[in-house]
């Protein structure tokens, strides 16, 4: 009782008992809830307009990605389960196309060459670019020329240097065979692109090394030059050689960086297609024949769409568990 006479609730507990029970919410989760009540409508108003505006500049992206890959996906996956000739109404035969894959003596033998050309195509490619990155990986006289001269056949087209690399290794018409003669390497004439399937799987490697190896120097370029230069520094105050340094610093820095140009070589390798129908056609007797290209006769020449989708499927997905595992590994380690 105060000294008016009149009674007043207690400090402490008789004060949290004249009030109302307590919310069983979190604080947390009280404060949101209060926040949300107590934000004006001019904010609320605000923050519907930034979300409608984001909608809006992601719309025509989330369209193209619709039109131009979802929906054809899921037209491959309808096409694989019918027979599907190129003229003439299709008719449902499923599971014929899948089971037929496994029958098929080019699927087989292209499936084994293309895995060959894989692994040869990434450890090669993947050495050639390292390589060039490392040198031109520190400020020195002609670096600039040499980073424009390593990048500049990636402004060729993959096309138009197949073509040009047709006509420089022509044994009628190209020079390489003239000045190979010439340097007493070769004798005679030499067919390099329908010769014999070890010649021509090496045109098309050469091919794709020139084509490719400055981009690919190119992403592992930046990487290296995302490295900071005290961890090199550290080192070799610590005496680190320049191989500890390499294997304990350089490489695993650059996994994330790694792992991309490894996914793209490979995903590149498994979809070959313009230097084997550009250089060789496939030959000599189907040696260098890739799974994109049978895809391609299963659909354009045997006038099977059916089955030319399945077969897509089925590369689709190795593609996608591949790149699924090397992920997940790739999250482990690091």
């Amino acid at each position: 009782m105060d000294q008016g006479g009149r009674t007043g609730p207690k400090p402490n507990g008789d004060l949290m008992s004249t009030l109302t029970p307590l919310d069983p919410r979190p604080v947390t989760t009280r404060a949101l809830a209060a926040s949300r009540r107590e934000r004006p409508p001019a904010r609320r108003g605000a923050a519907r307009r930034r979300a409608m505006l984001g909608a809006a500049y992601a719309a025509p992206t989330a369209v193209m990605v619709g039109v131009f890959f979802l929906a054809p996906l899921v037209l491959v996956g309808w096409m694989s389960l019918h027979r599907w000739p190129l003229l003439g109404p299709p008719t449902l035969n499923a599971p014929d196309n899948y089971s037929r894959i496994s029958d098929n003596e080019l699927v087989r033998s292209a499936a084994w060459f293309t895995a060959k050309y894989t692994v040869l195509m990434t450890v090669l490619l993947f050495v050639v670019a390292f390589g060039l990155a490392l040198l031109v990986q520190q400020r020195r006289p002609a670096v600039g020329f040499m980073r424009t001269a390593f990048l500049m056949p990636m402004a060729v087209g993959f096309a138009s240097a197949s073509l040009l690399f047709l006509g420089l290794l022509s044994d009628e018409i190209g020079p390489v065979s003239d000045l190979l003669r010439s340097l007493g390497i070769i004798d005679g004439y030499v067919s390099w692109t329908s010769g014999s399937p070890e010649s021509a799987l090496g045109s098309a490697v050469v091919l794709v090394l020139w084509r490719f190896a400055g981009f690919t120097m190119l992403i592992l370029l930046t990487g290296l030059q995302a490295i900071p230069l005290e961890v090199y520094e550290a080192a070799r105050i610590d005496g680190a050689t320049r191989w500890q340094t390499f294997r304990r610093i350089t490489v695993p820095l650059m996994r994330p960086t790694i792992a991309l140009v490894l996914t793209m070589m490979i995903t590149g390798s498994l979809l070959a297609f313009d230097q084997f129908w550009i250089l060789t056609r496939g030959g000599p007797d189907n040696g260098t024949t890739s799974l994109v290209m049978v895809i391609y006769r299963e659909a354009f020449i045997r006038l099977d769409l059916g089955s030319a989708a399945a077969i897509s499927v089925v590369l689709l997905a190795i593609l996608v568990i591949f790149n699924v595992v090397q992920l997940g590994v790739l999250r482990r380690r690091s």
